[in-house]
């Protein structure tokens, strides 16, 4: 086959620093419109996306040149300077992240998911969570390096 073509879907998970609720409504949904618009320039699509005021879950498909780590970054590192030209100044997030394959028959299950995040989190912290994904995809973690 003369080309490559994929279509790999990944749903990334990361807090800010701390896991301190400094997403605040007043900048969400510009804040989702950056990242959309920061995944857009790299060749992302992004299915769904939802910052609660300590963390964010993004389902995006993954360019066929660059790694995980790289679109992380990128969304780390753009949006991170964005909110705190929006006044929050010590912003950051945190330096590690979650990221997790989905299933084409899976993405709608995942997409309502991420838009159930408000309700959601009336039940589930955030670190349960992450919990419950790490174990899901039979990922080994350590709690002393998971949460900073």
């Amino acid at each position: 086959m003369p080309q490559s073509l994929s279509k790999v879907y990944i749903h990334c998970v990361f807090s800010t620093k701390k896991c301190i609720p400094l997403i605040t409504d007043a900048v969400r949904k510009d804040l989702h419109s950056y990242i959309i618009g920061t995944l857009s320039n790299i060749g992302s699509y992004v299915n769904e996306i939802y910052a609660n005021p300590d963390h964010l879950h993004v389902l995006c498909t993954l360019p066929r040149t660059i790694t995980i780590a790289e679109l992380i970054s990128k969304i780390k590192t753009s949006s991170s300077k964005w909110i705190k030209r929006q006044g929050i100044i010590n912003f950051s997030w945190q330096d590690g992240y979650g990221s997790f394959s989905v299933s084409s028959s899976k993405v709608r299950i995942v997409e309502k998911y991420i838009l159930n995040q408000p309700e959601h989190h009336k039940k589930v912290s955030f670190k349960d969570e992450l919990r419950n994904f790490f174990n899901e995809y039979n990922i080994k973690f350590n709690e002393q390096y998971v949460w900073d």
